[in-house]
């Protein structure tokens, strides 16, 4: 979970904004079943790792801190307007799979920066391997600046500092032991790519922007987004794509009349909704639906749902009948 500064501005400009910050992270869970497991904040964004107790609490409690923390922002500082870019942006993740290198991830942000060797251009020629071996001062430099930074959650991972009792520490440390012995194996993990250079992004794993893990939790995701992709551009890039005879099928049912029957039935909207729901659904090309219908043109195809769309303008049982085609396919398994 990621949250930025409107204009790539600073969201903390005192230490005063930081604590308030994290008292406001402190009431997610109460109030919306949200598990804070690892957190920074850095000047103009910030990075959560969390779990939802329920299906629910996600939009709200994110909405709510940032309303809630913005309007105490702007009466300290006396400004007014957006603070935060947009909507926050949520990727779903496997925690099983990734909990551990996203924690890993989280924690060195105060590091992950040119002061410190770490800028963007130095960690993509470590990911190729033509970075070159830091000089052991510019380690401890990296080592005592992740140790000293307040505001993450890594010094209480590390047992330098109390852990509040809303953080989540234990999901990750698991993975390392138990006890004091896992805190040290932990900060051993950490340091170990301050030392060795930054692993590949996580993100880099990313499916359709939306997902860090397996098949069986993209299917997950697909089966909550599902619905009028167009209605939800984000979850688009992890959609199966249904193919055309799926399509023709649903159409024929709604239609109630077998394809073979209209297929070449000249100004027939059957044969015109088969091509809408083709391109706005399923991406199919144009080029692609000429040749399957045996059409002249490309440009026949255009026409033929330009002209659809027209009728569809006048006639509302008709707009009807394409909008259960649309909520039909919504309902195929992706």
């Amino acid at each position: 979970m990621t949250g930025r500064g409107n204009e790539r501005r600073d969201i903390f400009r005192t230490d005063a904004d930081r604590g308030h910050f994290v008292c406001l992270l402190g009431e997610l869970e109460n109030r919306f079943g949200l598990e804070i497991h690892s957190y920074v904040l850095m000047g103009n964004h910030y990075h959560l790792l969390l779990r939802m107790a329920g299906e629910t609490g996600l939009s709200a409690g994110m909405q709510w801190l940032g309303v809630s923390y913005s309007v105490w922002f702007n009466r300290r500082h006396r400004r007014c307007g957006h603070l935060f870019q947009g909507r926050f942006n949520a990727v779903v993740v496997d925690f099983l799979e990734w909990g551990v290198s996203l924690s890993r991830y989280v924690h060195l942000n105060p590091v992950r920066t040119k002061q410190y060797g770490l800028g963007k251009a130095a960690r993509a020629a470590d990911r190729k391997g033509l970075g070159e071996s830091p000089e052991e001062d510019l380690v401890r430099k990296r080592v005592h600046a992740m140790k000293e930074y307040r505001w993450s959650s890594y010094r209480a991972y590390c047992g330098w500092q109390t852990a509040p009792p809303w953080l989540h520490c234990g999901e990750v440390l698991e993975a390392f032991g138990s006890g004091a012995s896992a805190r040290r194996a932990y900060r051993r993990y950490a340091e170990e790519a301050i030392r060795a250079g930054i692993e590949e992004s996580p993100w880099e794993s990313l499916v359709g922007g939306l997902v860090l893990g397996g098949e069986e939790l993209l299917e997950r995701v697909r089966d909550i987004t599902r619905g009028d992709i167009a209605e939800q551009p984000d979850a688009r890039a992890i959609r199966r794509k249904l193919d055309l005879e799926e399509i023709v099928a649903i159409v024929s049912k709604v239609k109630g009349e077998p394809w073979s029957e209209y297929r070449d039935r000249r100004g027939d909207w059957g044969r015109a909704m088969v091509m809408m729901a083709a391109r706005r659904h399923a991406g199919v090309p144009n080029r692609t639906l000429a040749e399957w219908l045996g059409a002249t043109a490309e440009s026949a195809v255009t026409h033929a749902v330009k002209r659809l769309e027209g009728r569809m303008k006048k006639d509302r049982a008709l707009a009807r009948v394409y909008e259960q085609v649309a909520k039909n396919m919504s309902i195929v398994k992706m």
